[in-house]
């Protein structure tokens, strides 16, 4: 299937210059949604993944149905404040200041296989905090997925040491 013919692309969103590749298409047509579901959940059962992560928010949506179509668990990764129980947190930066990520602490057990899957792959930067959010737990992250991968700013050379799945490159 053509996923792309399901992304939006919208000039300058959401600041002059930048090209936003909207999603939201893509997860109103049920086949598309349920084709990039499906991929997702195939390259975490070759992982023999224990685990789903997900960034907020737009992991959420593609994790998810991987983790009920594999049966195991969904952990989300929340902005610092959002998550109601103890938890962990990483700080990274940003072109311009920095950001955190944070996860609850027994949210990834000692060991558990771990798949890690958003919804795009820029900069590299959202990802590498949250492998090292799911390793500083005593996960094993065996591959990071995603929709979307922006080729120019070579996110996937911060992720190097990991097994990249995407499913649409620009």
């Amino acid at each position: 299937m053509d996923l792309k013919a399901h992304i939006a692309a919208v000039k300058d969103f959401p600041k002059e210059g930048i090209l936003f590749r909207d999603i939201t298409p893509l997860m109103l047509d049920g086949k598309a949604f349920k084709y990039a579901s499906d991929q997702f959940t195939e390259f975490a059962r070759s992982k023999k993944a224990d685990l789903i992560v997900g960034p907020e928010a737009r992991g959420f949506i593609f994790g998810c149905p991987v983790a009920v179509n594999l049966g195991v668990g969904f952990a989300p990764v929340r902005k610092p404040g959002k998550l109601p129980r103890a938890s962990v947190t990483v700080s990274y930066d940003l072109e311009y200041g920095s950001n955190s990520l944070s996860l609850h602490e027994d949210a990834v057990k000692p060991g558990q296989r771990v798949v890690i899957i958003d919804d795009l792959l820029a900069t590299g930067g959202t990802m590498q905090a949250t492998v090292e959010l799911v390793e500083k737990l005593g996960g094993i992250v065996v591959g990071l997925a995603f929709l979307i991968e922006l080729d120019d700013l070579e996110g996937r050379k911060l992720l190097k040491n990991y097994d990249v799945k995407t499913l649409i490159n620009y």
